[in-house]
């Protein structure tokens, strides 16, 4: 007999996420990860740090949905008038196209804003066929690029599944890199320490001697232990930390205020306080067995306080949740020394123009390789645990 029809589906295109039901998305993201939730999502796009008024990020997330209307797929996604907030640099291709003539301007993002979290991006509800609905999520999702005139589409910090998937429709890989800590099974950090060599061991000793010395105590608030006034001051943190380096904060005060509400439980907020007042703050989420460093500020200098609120008081609250993985962000070959081991990244990505696709493609397959052969060579040489045999 003759296989039944596939039962049809249909891509949706919503301009809010608020337009998906919360239920309905979450069903398809799961609980492993924070950033793809609706709660997180919706809070940029409530506060005002996402939108189509001055930010340069139009959401127009993508849905599959049976002939019921019940959401069995779905992605984040953003036509972009810019670069900013991606953390996988493209701004070389662009200039490149418009040199030659060419609108890299508007395209098409699959991504969770200002970011660089790895995690799902061709989001499947479980007990679906998840390969041939990230098919056809990825199809809609070029689809969208050709009617609306997008240039391009970019998912970026997706799971290796998602990327292989990418790779044998034919996007264009490309391959980064991020610093992870990864829990080996420790019951303290004395024995994280132990896994060290000696000198990275005496030198973390040092670091949190220093900052614990410098007079600022940190705390760990979650739950129902955010107060107001405790957002109130990571965003100054936030902004100060913005001007220093020439950004621009999209990040709005109503955005901490609805995290903390929407995902309270998930926030792991170490805030500094001396003499009464609070003076820096580290901003965590906690996923199903990770924890994501964030943002970091502070309005007082106090040596190796950002290793202290960063890096260790991380490694610090995984060990005694039993978490298996700290990744502490973008950048920053400095923390290889303080036990967070280079990690691959990934992201894929489709070019209209067959002239800067060709281009892109031959740089990729160059730099995937080199960026492979960087990962590899700064584990076997940096590393600071012990090498078999050492004591």
């Amino acid at each position: 007999m003759p296989d039944e029809a596939a039962p049809p589906l249909t891509a949706r295109i919503a301009a809010r996420i608020a337009d998906i039901p919360a239920a309905e998305w979450d069903a398809c993201a799961g609980a492993d990860n924070p950033f793809v939730s609706h709660a997180f999502l919706s809070a940029l796009e409530d506060s005002g740090s996402v939108g189509p008024e001055k930010t340069g990020w139009l959401p127009q997330h993508v849905a599959i949905q049976d002939a019921g209307g019940r959401v069995l797929a779905c992605a984040p996604a953003y036509i972009k008038l810019h670069s900013y907030g991606e953390y996988v640099f493209d701004h070389g291709w662009a200039d490149a196209f418009e040199r030659a003539g060419g609108r890299y301007y508007p395209k098409l993002q699959v991504c969770v804003p200002f970011t660089p979290a790895p995690g799902p991006r061709l989001l499947v509800r479980a007990g679906e066929d998840a390969l041939a609905l990230r098919q056809a999520l990825t199809v809609a999702l070029i689809q969208l690029c050709e009617q609306a005139e997008l240039s391009s589409l970019h998912i970026t910090f997706p799971t290796r599944a998602e990327y292989d998937l990418a790779g044998e429709l034919g996007l264009i890989q490309r391959i980064g890199q991020q610093f992870h800590w990864h829990n080996d099974g420790y019951g303290s950090f004395e024995d994280f320490l132990a896994a060290l060599n000696s000198r990275k061991r005496k030198q973390i000793r040092k670091e949190r001697r220093e900052a614990q010395a410098g007079g600022v105590s940190l705390r760990a608030y979650s739950g129902g232990d955010l107060r107001p006034e405790h957002w109130q001051a990571f965003y100054r943190f936030y902004e100060n930390t913005i001007d220093r380096k020439w950004g621009w904060p999209y990040l709005t005060p109503a955005f901490f205020e609805l995290l903390g509400e929407r995902l309270g439980d998930k926030v792991v907020l170490f805030l500094g306080e001396e003499a009464g007042r609070y003076v820096c703050g580290a901003l965590n989420l906690a996923g199903s067995d990770t924890l994501y460093g964030r943002n970091w500020g502070c309005e007082e200098h106090v040596k190796f306080l950002h290793f202290e609120a960063c890096y260790y008081r991380a490694i610090d609250w995984a060990i005694e949740h039993g978490f298996k993985t700290v990744e502490a962000g973008a950048q920053g070959q400095h923390k290889i020394q303080r036990g967070y081991l280079p990690t691959a990244t990934y992201s894929a990505h489709w070019i209209a123009h067959p002239g800067l696709r060709e281009a892109v493609d031959k740089a990729m397959r160059r730099e995937r390789p080199a960026m492979q052969a960087e990962i590899a060579a700064l584990t076997a040489e940096f590393s600071p645990y012990k090498q078999e045999g050492e004591a």
